[in-house]
């Protein structure tokens, strides 16, 4: 990875994008420092560090620590996230969406990225006026007035929606898909605190402390557990991104004037893991959509009311939340991989291209073939993605250490974006390349 951006450094236009990247990343994390008025932030992140356990802790890394330091950028990118959900499952219920998407060619798509970002506004304000209830259920605010709540709504929403432009640029003008960047830039800067908590942990326990909800004791043993089994974890989730089923594929000898074309090898590749890291992103987000809507309910904060039993039901470390969890990341693994790969369109493809399967004749049986293949290779991708995302779930459950249900899922995020940003930079580089060597 090093070597990778290193060549790329010196390329003057990709040291250019390079160069973008950091300084937008930069905007980032400044805005994500910046408070928002009328906050008891003190209050506010002994309240996150006592919920580290549940959605609000997730949210809080994912942020990079802005949702419990009521900063600028409290909602992070959840609000376009979200959106971005909502248009893309409406895109296949509405037909008159569907045509635009299809057929509607770069025009189609803009009018599309609109209407995303119209809702990602939408979605923005509900947002933040829940986060503002919350707040205010609490008694958290300094100033409870009307001008409050606006300063604080309007704050929130414009911070989500300054990210949702600030990935675009990065995507338009950087290296990577920006939102994924910056989403990855959050979970990056909470290390030093995973750290931290480590080390304080193994501390106490040297110390002869017992845990409580202020203090977390960790044998020496179990934190070099931790810390092998995460590194096994990197591993074996680069080795699964990186696997592929190479299907061969050969094209017939034809005759054009006095020239022979076709008569060579080749393969279509397809990766276990087709839809990368998207099935565990949005996921996360239709499972924090319980509490979300807590947000707007002063009662769900207080001990035995009906709200706070239910919310409590979907408790990031809860059964019902690993199961729905579970489920939600294969539904969304073949939901993209029926988006990314059409068997169909390849059979198509191949049969008009002169190519075919060895065993299979082109047409109907080539796609059965790939759908086929596609259909074993999500399956498998899909149970990766899922148990990898609720085994830190289970192992808060086993060991009792909190604060550690999201650490699959930042793990497989994490690792997911940087490789895909390296091979976007690999590709630049030999692109440029080539360019050289043409000319």
């Amino acid at each position: 990875m090093f070597k990778t951006i290193r060549n790329a450094w010196k390329l003057p236009e990709l040291r250019r994008k390079l160069l973008f990247v950091v300084f937008a990343l930069l905007i980032f994390r400044v805005g994500a420092a910046i408070p928002v008025p009328y906050i008891n932030t003190e209050y506010l992140q002994d309240y996150i560090a006592a919920n580290s356990g549940t959605i609000f802790g997730l949210l809080n890394t994912l942020s990079g620590s802005a949702l419990s330091q009521a900063t600028l950028f409290a909602l992070s990118i959840q609000p376009y996230i979200n959106a971005s959900i909502i248009i893309q499952l409406l895109t296949i219920a509405i037909p008159a969406l569907e045509r635009l998407a299809k057929d509607g060619g770069e025009e189609g798509k803009k009018k599309i990225q609109s209407i995303t970002r119209y809702t990602t506004l939408a979605i923005g304000l509900l947002q933040g006026w829940g986060y503002y209830t919350l707040i205010r259920s609490y008694g958290l605010l300094t100033n409870e007035g009307i001008w409050a709540a606006v300063v604080i709504v309007v704050s929130f929403t414009a911070g989500a929606v300054f990210l949702m432009w600030l990935g675009e640029q990065i995507t338009e003008f950087g290296v990577g898909n920006g939102i994924s960047i910056i989403l990855f830039t959050g979970i990056v800067s909470r290390l030093p605190h995973m750290i931290m908590v480590l080390y304080n942990g193994v501390k106490s326990w040297a110390a002869g402390l017992e845990s409580s909800e202020s203090v977390v004791v960790m044998n020496p043993g179990i934190a070099v557990l931790l810390v092998v089994g995460m590194l096994a974890l990197v591993v074996f989730i680069v080795f699964i991104t990186n696997s592929e089923r190479k299907i061969p594929v050969q094209y017939a000898k034809r005759v054009v004037g006095r020239k022979m074309y076709g008569g060579q090898s080749t393969h279509i590749p397809i990766k276990v893991n087709l839809s990368g890291v998207l099935p565990i992103i949005f996921a996360q987000s239709i499972a924090m959509i319980p509490a979300t809507i807590g947000m707007f309910v002063p009662s769900s904060q207080q001990e035995g009311t009906a709200w706070n039993t239910f919310l409590s039901v979907f408790n990031s470390t809860s059964l019902l939340y690993a199961v729905i969890y579970f489920l939600l990341i294969i539904m969304f693994s073949y939901f993209y991989a029926t988006i990314q790969f059409n068997p169909v369109e390849v059979a198509n493809n191949l049969k008009k291209n002169g190519g075919f399967i060895p065993g299979f004749r082109p047409g109907r049986p080539t796609a059965e073939f790939l759908a086929k293949v596609l259909s074993r290779l999500t399956f498998f991708g899909a149970i990766y993605l899922g148990i990898v995302a609720i085994l830190p779930i289970i192992t808060e459950n086993i060991t009792g250490i909190q604060n550690m249900s999201i650490g699959g899922t930042s793990v497989i995020i994490v690792v997911g974006v940087a490789l895909e940003t390296v091979k976007m930079i690999e590709a630049q580089t030999l692109m440029r390349h080539y360019k050289g060597f043409l000319e």
